[in-house]
């Protein structure tokens, strides 16, 4: 899988971008708020269907555009496809064209371009809050399993309504009668998502423990532990048993639901544990080892899609390498010697060797 042409029009900082990328190592060179990251961005979108710094669509046009529009021809599934999407700063839906012809949904982009994104922020997302690990998991998930992506956006559509009939229904008593029917479709939704999330975290914890055993120099020995409603037990029980062990735990929190006026319960409050030698990494690993943890993880990421697609992702570095001592350097370029990859980097002296190098200045392509 590679990219062969990238075009960015009316997109963040960049007025008309054209790249002819390499299919090995590309290098994305230039000073901070150039546009090197939203190169990537862009990339991103093609991918996932929606930025990796922002969900508002209005926020990845180029100020006083009236749309961005971007392009790209990938190689996939052996034979080139032509993936286009164009968003508008009003209300007006983006158009999404595969080969020309208009989609509904992003769906049928789904599997064309897969990406794995590392960026600075992921090397302490061991140590963040729990949203950040459970959007580790969803930009992995959404890309691989289109059915885990339409479990979610419902899921979450219908969180924001359930939030919403919490708070208001002291001032409107009768909101409360519509909890059950609500509860029950998330706990149906929310079956299928933990389920897909206990297998992904079963391949992930086995990759994920073979690369930092391998960076620690045989040292230590990392284990991920998912934490779902603490009603089930065993997370790959299956959607029936997993959606009756929801319905319990919503039972049990509705008198707290209702007087905190917030959604206590299911997998949007998901996370998972990272422990080094059966400690835990959150609260004991320094943060040499955070970011080793991080960087196997990401590794295992990228071998999960090659397992699962048969194909090599796309591999976005953004900025990373630089906050990276010499021996987590090497170790990262060590493991990218195979498929495409776009590192974005500002000192001009370092890395220039790895592969073909753009330099980006001002949004346009030197």
């Amino acid at each position: 899988m590679k990219i062969r042409e990238l075009s960015l029009r009316g997109f963040r900082n960049y007025e008309e971008l054209r790249l002819s990328p390499v299919s090995g190592v590309n290098l994305i060179l230039g000073d901070n708020a150039q546009g090197k990251t939203n190169l990537l961005e862009g990339i991103s979108y093609l991918s996932t269907g929606h930025g990796f710094r922002t969900r508002k669509e209005a926020e990845l046009i180029r100020f006083g555009a009236d749309f961005a529009d971007l392009e790209a021809t990938v190689f996939s599934g052996d034979r080139d496809q032509q993936l286009r999407a164009v968003l508008f700063a009003g209300r007006k839906p983006r158009q999404l064209y595969l080969g020309g012809v208009k989609q509904k949904t992003f769906a049928g982009f789904q599997g064309l371009l897969t990406t794995v994104l590392f960026c600075p922020e992921d090397l302490m997302v061991l140590k963040t809050g729990a949203s950040c690990r459970r959007r580790l998991l969803d930009h992995a998930l959404c890309q691989l399993r289109p059915g885990y992506e339409k479990a979610l956006t419902e899921y979450n559509r219908l969180l924001e309504h359930k939030s919403r009939i919490l708070k208001d229904f002291r001032e409107f008593p009768s909101l409360a009668d519509t909890l059950p029917d609500f509860n029950l479709r998330m706990a149906q939704l929310g079956s299928v998502i933990i389920g897909y999330r206990a297998n992904f975290l079963e391949k992930l914890d086995r990759c994920t423990a073979r690369y930092h055993l391998e960076f620690s120099g045989g040292r230590e020995q990392l284990k991920l532990h998912y934490k779902t409603v603490s009603t089930i037990l065993d997370p790959k029980c299956g959607r029936i048993e997993l959606e009756q062990r929801i319905l319990e735990h919503q039972e049990s929190h509705l008198r707290a639901e209702l007087e905190s006026g917030q959604c206590l319960t299911g997998p949007h409050k998901d996370d998972f544990d990272v422990e080094l030698d059966g400690i835990s990494l959150k609260a004991f690993g320094s943060q040499g080892q955070t970011r080793t943890a991080a960087i196997s993880l990401k590794l295992a990421e990228r071998e999960i899609f090659r397992e699962d697609t048969g194909e090599e992702p796309v591999l976005l570095l953004d900025d990373v390498l630089s906050e990276l001592d010499a021996r987590r350097q090497d170790f990262v370029l060590n493991q990218i010697k195979t498929g495409q990859v776009f590192i974005t980097c500002c000192e001009k002296d370092r890395l220039t060797d790895l592969g073909e190098v753009f330099m980006i200045e001002g949004g346009c392509l030197k």
